[in-house]
C-alpha cells in the first residue's frame, strides 16, 4: 500500500487568551495569562475560585438562537473552532468529496455543564422527571462531530476519540492515520472542553489537581517553577484540517506544515499519577519519532505536557532526556498552559496548533510565571521561560497526557 503524506491546511481556535488563531498566537507570544476569577458561577465557597475561561464569547454571534439553546457550550465552542478552520482551509461543496471529508472531533468530559443543570433541577423539583428532551444530545461528547459534519455536509468518518486530556491529540492521530492510508481525502480533528461550573472544578479540586492560588491567579499556573501547585483549569477548543498532500495540490490549497507522525502508548501505572521515570511518555516520544523516520536531532521544539503538577513537570522531563541525550540541551522547550490553563480533552489541538505557528513563523512561544528554579529538574534544559525565542523550527513535537495513563505525541514539520 502507498502511504500518504498529509499536511495541514487550516487552523481554528478559541481560547482563554485568544478567540481567533490569531489571537491566540498574538497572546503566546505576549506571554497572555488567561486566568482569572471564574464568572460562569459562584465560585466564593471553592477551594479555587479562578480559571481560565474564554472571555467574550457570545453563541448567538454564530449560531442561531435556537440551534445554541440545542447544544452544549463544548460544542458551541467545537464548532467555531472548526468553522474557522474550514474557512482558513478554504474548503467549500466544490473543491472536496464530501464521502472523503470526514471529522473526529474529541472531549474529554463532553456536556458537563449541561448534565449539571439537568439533574440539579431534578433534584429541587418534586420527583417528576421533567428532563429536557436535548438532555443527552447535548451532554455526549461525540455529539460535537456530530454537528460538524451535519453543518459543512462531511459524509467521511465521524467520531470522538476519548482519552481524558490526551484526547485531542488522538482526534488529530486518527485523523492523520485515516489519511496516511488512503481512507480520506480531508479530515477536520480537534477538540473541545467546558467544564468551568461547579461539578467540574469540585470535582478537580476533591482531586487536590487545581491550584490554590486564589490571590494572585494570573501566576498560579507555574510550570516547572519550585512553587507549582497544581494546574489552573482552562476552556476552549482548537481544529486542524489535514489534508492529502496530491488533493490539496490539486485544489491550490496554501500547506502550513506537514504531519510527520504520531505515537501513542500507556502509562500502565496510575490513573492519575504518571510514572515517576516518565516510562510511557518517553516511549510515545519514541513512537512518534519512529513513525516519522526522524531521528532526535531533528526535533527543534517540544510543547510540552506542562501542566503544572509537582510530579508530572518532573516525570515529562526525565523522559525528554531519555529520549534525546545530549541534543535535549539544544531543544526549545515550552508550556503554553502557563497561559491558556488546562483545556483537559481540548488540550492537544490547542497546543498543536502552536506547534504548528511555531514550525510556520520559527518562533517559539514563552513558558511564562517561572519565580523559583525546581532543584529537581536539570538546569541545562531550556524551557524558554518568559519571552519568545526565535530560532528556526523543523520540526516541533507536541506531547499530551491523560488520567488512565493514556499519552500522545504528534510530529509537525516544515513541508517542504
Amino acid at each position: 500500500m502507498e502511504l500518504k503524506r498529509v499536511v495541514i491546511t487550516g487552523l481554528g481556535a478559541i481560547t482563554p487568551i485568544g478567540n481567533t488563531v490569531q489571537d491566540y498566537w498574538n497572546g503566546l507570544l505576549g506571554g497572555l495569562s488567561g486566568a482569572d476569577r471564574i464568572t460562569l458561577f459562584d465560585a466564593s465557597k471553592f477551594k479555587t475560585q479562578f480559571a481560565c475561561e474564554v472571555k467574550g464569547f457570545d453563541p448567538v454571534a454564530y449560531l442561531d438562537r435556537k440551534e445554541a439553546r440545542k447544544v452544549d457550550r463544548f460544542t458551541q465552542l467545537a464548532i467555531v473552532s472548526s468553522d474557522e478552520a474550514i474557512k482558513h482551509a478554504g474548503i467549500s461543496k466544490d473543491n472536496v468529496n464530501p464521502d472523503r471529508t470526514g471529522v473526529i472531533f474529541s472531549s474529554g468530559i463532553g456536556g458537563l455543564l449541561t448534565f449539571q443543570e439537568e439533574v440539579m433541577a431534578y433534584a429541587k423539583g418534586d420527583g417528576t422527571p421533567r428532563f429536557n428532551p436535548f438532555f443527552i444530545p447535548k451532554m455526549i461528547l461525540d455529539i460535537a462531530a456530530g454537528h460538524i459534519s451535519m453543518r459543512h455536509g462531511f459524509r467521511g468518518p465521524n467520531f470522538a476519540v476519548v482519552s481524558a486530556c490526551a484526547s485531542s491529540t488522538h482526534a488529530l492521530i486518527e485523523a492523520f492515520h485515516y489519511i496516511k492510508l488512503g481512507k480520506a481525502d480531508v479530515m477536520v480533528a480537534g477538540g473541545s472542553e467546558a467544564v468551568v461550573c461547579d461539578a467540574g472544578v469540585a470535582g478537580f479540586n476533591a482531586m487536590k489537581a487545581l491550584s490554590e492560588r486564589n490571590d494572585d491567579p494570573k501566576t498560579a499556573s507555574r510550570p516547572f517553577d519550585k512553587d507549582r501547585d497544581g494546574f489552573v483549569m482552562g476552556e476552549g477548543s482548537g481544529a486542524v484540517v489535514l489534508e492529502e498532500l496530491e488533493h490539496a495540490i490539486r485544489r491550490g490549497a496554501t500547506i502550513y506544515a506537514e504531519i510527520a507522525g504520531a505515537g501513542a502508548t500507556a502509562d500502565a501505572y496510575h490513573i492519575t499519577a504518571p510514572h515517576p521515570e516518565g516510562l510511557g511518555a518517553l516511549n510515545v516520544m519514541r513512537a512518534s519519532l519512529e513513525e516519522a523516520g526522524m531521528k532526535p536531532e531533528d526535533i527543534d521544539y517540544i510543547n510540552v505536557h506542562g501542566t503544572s503538577t509537582p510530579l508530572g513537570d518532573i516525570a515529562e522531563t526525565k523522559a525528554i532526556l531519555g529520549v534525546f541525550g545530549d541534543h535535549a540541551y539544544d531543544l526549545s522547550i515550552s508550556s503554553t498552559k502557563s497561559m491558556t490553563g488546562h483545556l483537559l480533552g481540548a488540550a492537544g489541538a490547542v497546543e498543536a496548533i502552536a506547534c504548528i505557528n511555531s514550525v510556520i513563523h520559527d518562533i517559539v512561544p514563552p513558558t511564562i510565571n517561572h519565580f523559583t528554579d525546581d532543584d529537581g529538574l536539570d538546569p541545562k534544559l531550556d524551557f524558554t521561560f518568559w519571552k519568545p525565542k526565535h530560532r528556526t523550527v523543523r520540526a516541533a513535537l507536541s506531547n499530551t497526557f491523560g488520567f488512565g495513563g493514556h499519552n500522545a505525541s504528534i510530529i509537525v514539520k516544515k513541508y517542504l
